[in-house]
């Protein structure tokens, strides 16, 4: 019976995607030529995510905590423990753009709806695409929109913390706006990294209080990066707690 409401799960997934795609291409055609932040096709992707985590009925998703009365834009950071991360988020009240490896661009229909979106595609260790990742991450903050980063910069196998990356904080302190941490729990029960099996879950994104950066310089980012790691570290369960490597000095 498990594996008969999985495969219904997988169907219902599928769908949702295949009726999705033309709906958000109507809406980029409509909306392109006086929002350049996208955010209609934006948001009907996060609804499509919201839809895709009722597809499995033992999935349960909530917040807690709320959005910051400021509004932003953030900065937002999560850690990452599974690709149900990104169903679970999407249950966020703003509209965000993401920065995500590239890898899922190229996935059929679903890289297409991510471009559609306004997303932003990162190819690990090659320094042009971060840098361009950045400049488009920057304009949108100047336009108001949020921008959102997974610090760790990959899911981790276990669900532990794994060390956070310069990147996300560089690009608030130079954007002059705050970090917003969201911290995920229980999503990696449902689907774990490596595998395609699904399984129960109540997973939770507790939104945690901004942290400013004003006054800061880059040479206050790695400062600001381990101080929203402690918070972090502070919201997660002990078992959630990886021990951090010896960092080796950035390059640029």
């Amino acid at each position: 019976m498990n594996k008969l409401i999985e495969y219904l799960g997988w169907a219902a997934a599928a769908v949702i995607l295949l009726l999705g795609l033309p709906i958000q291409l109507l809406l980029w055609v409509v909306t392109r030529p006086f929002d350049r932040n996208l955010v209609m096709p934006g948001k009907f992707l996060r609804f499509i995510g919201f839809l895709l985590g009722k597809t499995y009925r033992p999935w349960s998703f909530r917040l807690e905590g709320t959005w910051p009365p400021e509004g932003g834009p953030f900065v937002v950071v999560a850690n990452h423990q599974s690709l149900l991360d990104i169903v679970l988020l999407c249950r966020l009240p703003r509209e965000m753009k993401w920065v995500i490896k590239e890898e899922l661009f190229k996935v059929p229909w679903i890289g297409l709806m991510l471009r559609l979106t306004g997303d932003m595609a990162v190819k690990r260790g090659d320094p042009e695409s971060g840098g361009e990742a950045v400049a488009r991450a920057r304009a949108y903050l100047r336009r108001g929109m949020n921008v959102m980063i997974f610090p760790e910069g990959t899911r981790s196998r276990d669900a532990r913390l794994l060390p956070f990356k310069k990147g996300a904080f560089r690009l608030a302190i130079d954007a002059g706006v705050a970090v917003l941490p969201v911290v995920i729990s229980g999503t990696a029960a449902g689907f774990r990294k490596g595998g395609a099996t699904v399984g129960p879950c109540d997973a939770v994104a507790h939104l945690l209080p901004p942290i400013s950066t004003d006054g800061m310089t880059q040479a206050d980012a790695g400062t600001l990066r381990d101080r929203v790691r402690a918070a972090f570290v502070a919201t997660l369960p002990p078992e959630a707690m990886a021990p951090a490597p010896v960092e080796l000095p950035e390059v640029g």
